[in-house]
Order: C-alpha cells, then sequence, then structure tokens
C-alpha cells in the first residue's frame, strides 16, 4: 500500500466499501440536546431526525486535527508512503481545515483535497482513487483522478422544508426562496461546492419526479455510479431506486444510502439527495 486515502464521515461509505479498500475515515461530529457524538460511531440518523422533529436542538462541529493526525499515522504504520485527504467542501464544513493543519505533522506526504461536495459524490471519488492507488498509482495520479472525478458530478436534492438549512447556516443562495417557502418544494443542487437553488414546484410529488428527471439528464449516455441518499425516508428512497435503475444505462445498480447525522442535521427528514458520478 503505497497511497492510501483518507476522507471523512459525510462520504457515507459502507463499512464494506471503507474496509475492503483500507480507507481512512475520520468521523465529524454533532451535537444534540448539548450532548457531542462522532458521526457513524455512537449516533445514528433516526436519533438526529427524531430530534429534529422534536425540535431539540442539533449541531454540527469539526474534527480536531488530532483526528486526522491518528489516522494518517497509523495508514503510515500500516505501510503507507503517502495519502490523498478528501473531504467535505469548505464551503460547508471547516473540516478540511483540520486536515490541512494535521497534513503539516504527518510522518508521510499528505495531499488534501477539497472535493467542493458531499455524500457519494465525494464517495465515489475516494473508491476510484482507492482503486487507482491500489494498481500502482502514485499520489499525484490518484489526487488528480479523484479532483477530476468530484468535478464532475451532480448533486440534486430535494429538502421537506429550508428551515433546517437556514438554521444551519448552509443555506448559501438558496436563500432566495425562504419568502416562499410555505408555498413551494424547492429543488437545490451542489455548484463548486455550495448549496444553490435549481427549480421551486407546488408538491412533493412533482419535486420528487422533477429530481429524478434531473439526474437521469445528468446521466445521459455515459458510464455513471448513480446513489439515492435520504434521511428517514427509506421507501420513497428505494422506489426512486429502481426507477432510475429503469432508465439509467450503463449502471450494474443505483446504491441508497441514507445520510448521516451531520448532513441530517442541516437538511431535515424527509429529504431525497441524488449523486451521479460519471467514471470517465
Amino acid at each position: 500500500m503505497a497511497t492510501a486515502l483518507v476522507t471523512d464521515s459525510t462520504a457515507y461509505l459502507s463499512a464494506d466499501l471503507v474496509e475492503g479498500h483500507g480507507i481512512g475515515v475520520v468521523p465529524l461530529h454533532v451535537v444534540v440536546g448539548g450532548q457531542e457524538r462522532r458521526e457513524g460511531v455512537d449516533i445514528a440518523p433516526r436519533e438526529v431526525a427524531e430530534a429534529l422533529r422534536g425540535f431539540k436542538p442539533v449541531s454540527t462541529s469539526r474534527p480536531a486535527p488530532q483526528a486526522f493526525l491518528d489516522v494518517y499515522r497509523d495508514l503510515a504504520d500500516k505501510g503507507a508512503d503517502s495519502i490523498v485527504s478528501v473531504h467535505i467542501s469548505a464551503d460547508m464544513s471547516s473540516t478540511l481545515s483540520s486536515a490541512q493543519l494535521a497534513a503539516h505533522q504527518s510522518p508521510v506526504p499528505v495531499t488534501v483535497i477539497d472535493s467542493r461536495s458531499m455524500g457519494m459524490a465525494m464517495g465515489y471519488a475516494v473508491l476510484a482513487g482507492a482503486t487507482l492507488a491500489a494498481g500502482g498509482a502514485t499520489a499525484e495520479e490518484v489526487a488528480e483522478a479523484v479532483r477530476a472525478r468530484c468535478s464532475r458530478a451532480t448533486v440534486v436534492f430535494y429538502v421537506d422544508t429550508l428551515e433546517h438549512l437556514r438554521r444551519g447556516g448552509r443555506i448559501g443562495k438558496a436563500n432566495a426562496l425562504l419568502g416562499s417557502a410555505l408555498a413551494i418544494k424547492p429543488i437545490l443542487g451542489l455548484a463548486d461546492g455550495a448549496i444553490v437553488p435549481l427549480e421551486r414546484v407546488r408538491t412533493s410529488s412533482k419535486a420528487i419526479a422533477r429530481l429524478e428527471e434531473l439526474a437521469v439528464a445528468a446521466a445521459g449516455s455515459q458510464a455513471v455510479d448513480v446513489a439515492v441518499h435520504h434521511l428517514d425516508s427509506a421507501e420513497r428512497a428505494e422506489k426512486l431506486a429502481e426507477r432510475l435503475h429503469s432508465r439509467i444505462d450503463g449502471i450494474e445498480d443505483v446504491m441508497v444510502v441514507e445520510l448521516g447525522a451531520v448532513v441530517g442535521a442541516h437538511v431535515g427528514p424527509g429529504t431525497l439527495a441524488i449523486a451521479v458520478s460519471p467514471r470517465v
């Protein structure tokens, strides 16, 4: 293992994928009712959904640089001579700065990458990088491939309400929709790492149908990986994944991945998101 991959918990990679590819994962933190927990370690998405529905205070925070340094050192001890560390958009979290601070103290060189994304749009890029690294690619080659895959990904999502994004300060340009939020169902996207409004429709069913159309258009006829994210909305996510699988050529499967505590805290229960990641 010459080059190792590290990411954070907002990639929402399964334990099997992480273990199978030897990827290091640093958990972000979520604070529910004054208690700080580590995402993917000691808090489940359902707990966050329940807290949000119960109007309990929920906030998030970045990991300390030491958390990254511990992972970097562990991978170096296991034989890595370089590391590519890929993280959630700096416009959404200060996680990247913790990784950069830790990189200066790492026993092996670390290339820190701002994915300008999150979720499986970032996760697929990390997996692609890990596959290249396993084949003997250099850290520079892995980093270039990760950046390219992140930049080509499309993320579109629907939220039941903009209130959670507003409270968390992550609403970005979608702030323009707040005045009519009660009358519309917003469809949002990521543009260079920030949340932007795409469209607004009148009902949740129309919003989900439009989400599907946007994903199919983004996929086109190219080879892609596709994931459907949700928070406490598994049935809707599964049905959406089935429709996408039947409509998009060149995919083996559509992953259904529940959003974890950190992103879930900002988008709220009922959220549906689609990540479309071209392979080439």
